[in-house]
């Protein structure tokens, strides 16, 4: 009955706002960023051996954390097998110091045996969503052969396996993560279908490796793909021992960084001559180089604008692939309509501008040196018309006329050749309009008006009604507090332990919770085994939407995508999660996973 009130409340409330609400509505434009929050998932099974035998693999990871920003980019590895053998937590950039102990993680990882993609993909999805921060931009890079091989002694079978995959590329899709897969084919093992599902699913690419080597070109595409830019081709040299100079232009002052990627088979020396004509330090506090086996990165920190000269040096007849991408701290934004209320045939006014960290740009001159275009979608045909913009002072303007579609999509798109900005796409949906004349109807008594002409105060009777829901409410409330002491569990942890002095791991045990009522505890878990005594301390009970709640008492510390969490309050644990307890009293690890 308390349910039925309350959707009734709820209905009605649903219903007045409504009535108020305008025809027209606008959704509140968002904008592309320059800051990313990138998860890198590696396949590190024995597979690996002959799809990227010379760990190719491992330097265009480092490649990728390279040209990352200084300004605060993130991120993070995990490196899977038939479960996540190692991870590294997001790291915000802010340092060379913290893009060096990314690549000494990298550098770090071995092969295992066995593989299943699904544990890679729902870890990096876990890991975004508790990390996720406003105006980052999200991604994934998955670098596999799309291949499983599942241990043959653990009970997940080959279809649960595909199935989780699914269930993790729905999660990705929904939250607005895109899959970049990169599939890894030396050895024409690939399983090109798999992968390129699962970035189609997401929004992300597919791209094929057929050779090793092309793995720090492609993830430079998708590094300038997801940011909104453009990969420059400066020149393909070939070595001959001496000095070869190479023109490129810094466009304004708005770029924060130019990432200059020299990709050879063997090093390369490099010299850099300002606009001004003068010799750059390299490395400086302006200019940072980096160099591995297969790539030498320059990054210039706020560059000035102009004409700059890189001079290169490469071993004779050594093929040289110069690239340049620019990195801006530009967002394109929508100008607010005009009005709110629009029919078909009416022209609408548009216009766009750019924002660096927050302020309006209102140099002609860049906006002179961009092409903007308008982009409207007829929502109920998927036909898609553009528009030129012109280029003022403070941005572009346009207008367009709506035509006799029900709803309409907008972006305008800014960009020049090296780089590129969209507004997020805005909806407007056209009001209807009612041919009928209004009719006036003269007010007469209802049953609000008493007998004597005074209103009757419906103030009263809202506010006796808003009571007894609450009264209601706050009594089912504490009665379902009584029933969780003893309210049953359902699913199963699985544990693993692991010997963090030999590496080695427990096999997988499935502990089903429904033998428990009201709360248990890890150690009861763990079969009371005395070297775990001090889990006994680590408690969990039922929360709601049929999830754990688990407490922490003990001095083990709780890690969740490889960050300590502070559980003494209590953390919610959710179907598939998986934690790392780590006991203070035993050099081991105990890894849970909760599931169905």
């Amino acid at each position: 009955m308390l349910r039925k009130i309350m959707r009734c409340f709820i209905l009605l409330v649903i219903i007045f706002w409504n009535i108020s609400y305008l025809n027209v509505r606008a959704a509140s434009p968002l904008h592309s960023t320059s800051r990313m929050e990138g998860m890198l998932v590696v396949d590190v099974s024995n597979s690996m051996k002959s799809s990227d035998p010379v760990n190719i693999s491992k330097e265009a990871m480092k490649m990728f954390i390279d040209m990352a920003s200084l300004e605060g980019d993130k991120i993070g590895i995990i490196a899977y097998a038939d479960a996540v053998m190692r991870e590294k937590a997001m790291v915000k950039i802010g340092s060379q110091l913290d893009k060096k102990d990314l690549k000494s993680f990298i550098d770090s990882l071995g092969k295992y045996a066995y593989t299943d993609l699904s544990t890679g993909v729902s870890e990096a999805v876990k890991v975004l969503e508790s990390s996720h921060e406003k105006n980052y931009t999200p991604l994934i890079v998955l670098l596999a052969d799309g291949n499983n091989e599942l241990n043959p002694r653990g009970t997940k079978t080959s279809a649960q396996a595909d199935e989780a995959l699914q269930s993790a590329v729905r999660e990705a899709k929904a939250k607005g993560y895109p899959i970049y897969t990169i599939g890894l084919n030396v050895d024409g093992k690939l399983n090109k279908n798999v992968l390129t599902n699962v970035a189609n699913s997401t929004s992300g690419k597919f791209f094929e490796a057929t050779s090793a080597e092309q793995l720090p070109q492609i993830l430079s595409e998708i590094f300038a793909r997801h940011l909104q830019l453009k990969i420059v081709p400066l020149k393909q040299l070939i070595g001959n021992g001496d000095y070869q100079n190479i023109k490129f232009n810094v466009p304004n002052e708005n770029v924060l960084e130019a990432n200059i990627s020299l990709l050879s088979k063997h090093p390369v020396e490099v010299q850099l001559i300002n606009p001004s004509g003068q010799s750059v330090s390299i490395p400086s506090d302006q200019v940072l180089l980096t160099q591995s086996g297969t790539y030498s990165m320059v990054k210039l920190l706020k560059p000035v604008q102009g004409a700059w000269t890189l001079r290169v040096k490469g071993l004779p007849q050594d093929k040289i692939d110069i690239n340049l991408i620019y990195n801006y701290d530009l967002r394109l934004k929508l100008n607010t309509l005009p009005k709110e209320g629009y029919q078909a045939g009416e022209t609408v006014q548009v216009g766009a501008f750019l924002e660096d960290g927050g302020t309006a740009i209102k140099d002609p001159s860049i906006y002179q040196s961009l092409k903007g275009t308008l982009y409207v979608k007829d929502l109920d045909k998927g036909k898609t018309e553009e528009f030129s913009l012109k280029s003022g002072e403070q941005g572009f303007t346009g207008k367009f006329k709506f035509g006799s579609a029900s709803a309409y999509e907008v972006v305008v798109k800014a960009e020049d050749n090296s780089f590129f900005r969209e507004t997020t796409p805005q909806k407007l949906t056209l009001q209807t309009v009612d041919a009928a004349a209004p009719v006036h109807v003269k007010p007469r008594k209802t049953s609000g008006t008493v007998s004597d002409g005074h209103s009757f105060n419906w103030l009263y009777l809202a506010g006796g009604i808003a009571a007894i829901i609450f009264l209601a409410a706050l009594a089912s409330l504490l009665w379902s507090k009584i029933k969780v002491s003893n309210r049953k569990f359902s699913g199963q942890i699985v544990i693993e332990i692991k010997d963090e002095g030999t590496g080695d791991r427990t096999s997988p045990q499935y502990k089903k919770l429904k033998i428990f009522k009201g709360k248990f505890r890890l150690h009861q878990l763990v079969a009371l085994a005395p070297e775990f005594a001090e889990t006994d301390k680590v408690i969990f009970k039922p929360a709601g939407g049929d999830s754990l709640l688990l407490l922490n008492h003990s001095n083990c510390t709780i890690e969740k995508s490889g960050r300590a969490i502070n559980a003494q309050k209590g953390l919610i644990i959710k179907r598939n999660d998986r934690l790392r307890i780590i006991p203070k009293q035993v050099n081991k690890s105990i890894y849970i996973e909760y599931i169905s």
